[in-house]
């Protein structure tokens, strides 16, 4: 049995697309990769950001809805979104955070130094500085200089009320090793250590209540399956777990599968291809709204009622 691979992508709620925009391309510097809509509710869009290729473990996506009311952090849920960064680019960061008007604090975890700040729909993000963070593609034109910045996905948090389980689970169904434990939280590793989209943080909070998804929430967290062969074989691990994955969804930049762990956080389990330059070159990636086929005789509406981005495309 071949083990998860790391972490594809991470997709959270939020608001106002051009804030979103904003934030991501200009603040932290990310690409806008995929400009589309959320196959399942084709009037709102779902942005995709990350490196400069869109590569696997460097992916924030998001569902864009306007009216969604705030989430209410919680338990049995993703409570934090954590990027590497190198370990010398932190102070860089601090700067760049407070010039930005973006508040943020100082911590120390598993002997690394890390800020923790929030996007604007109030989403927990950390950027973790690590001594040899791991090689992404560097977007062309972009604000932050290539040498400071972010590498792809570290160890984002997982917030159980019942660590036991969902441990179970990820060690054994999914083939990831205890790498630490540190103050009740407990580090885990991929096989594939120190690849792209590395690492995971697991949080018993046994009193905590349930959270409630809304904007400023993470939807769930995908990890990578290598090609369709070896999602299959995750699937019917999955199952084997007693847990009720759903079929492979095509997801047009990828193939999905779908279910809820045992502590009822939604995993997906995606494959890397075919990737973003299925519909556009890799020069032009988020420079035009793509629509899956089953939705492209909308088009002329979505482009017309659909709220402005911002821009796209590797300049913006």
């Amino acid at each position: 049995m071949r083990a998860i691979e790391g972490i594809h992508h991470i997709t959270a709620v939020a608001r106002t697309p051009s804030r979103n925009w904003r934030f991501y391309t200009r603040v932290l510097g990310e690409r806008l990769v995929k400009k589309t809509v959320n196959f399942d509710d084709p009037g709102s869009y779902h942005l995709y950001y990350g490196d400069g290729r869109g590569s696997p473990g460097t992916l924030a996506t998001f569902f864009l809805w306007e009216r969604m009311r705030p989430a209410v952090p919680g338990a049995n849920a993703v409570s934090s979104v954590a990027y590497a960064v190198p370990e010398t680019s932190l102070a860089f960061w601090a700067d760049r955070l407070r010039g930005h008007g973006v508040q943020m604090e100082w911590f120390r975890r598993f002997g690394e130094s890390g800020l923790a700040f929030a996007d604007p729909d109030g989403l927990s993000l950390e950027l973790l500085g690590r001594s040899a963070p791991p090689e992404t593609v560097e977007r062309e034109d972009g604000p932050v200089p290539g040498a400071d910045r972010l590498r792809g996905f570290a160890a984002p948090t997982l917030i159980v009320r019942d660590r036991a389980p969902t441990l179970s689970f990820l060690t054994e169904g999914f083939g990831m090793n205890v790498a630490d434990e540190e103050a009740g939280r407990i580090r885990l590793g991929f096989s594939g250590a120190g690849s792209v989209g590395d690492g995971l943080d697991v949080v018993e909070a046994p009193s905590l209540e349930e959270a409630r998804l809304g904007a400023g929430a993470v939807h769930h967290i995908a990890f990578r399956a290598r090609d369709e062969a070896h999602q299959m074989e995750l699937r019917d691990r999955v199952k084997g777990y007693g847990l009720k994955p759903t079929g492979q969804i095509d997801r047009t930049y990828f193939q999905s599968v779908y279910f809820r762990e045992p502590g009822g956080i939604l995993f997906e389990i995606a494959t890397d291809a075919p990737g973003f330059t299925r519909d556009e070159a890799l020069s032009a990636l988020g420079s035009e709204l793509k629509l899956p086929p089953q939705h492209e005789q909308l088009r002329e509406r979505l482009e017309r009622t659909l709220p402005p981005v911002g821009g796209g495309g590797s300049s913006a």
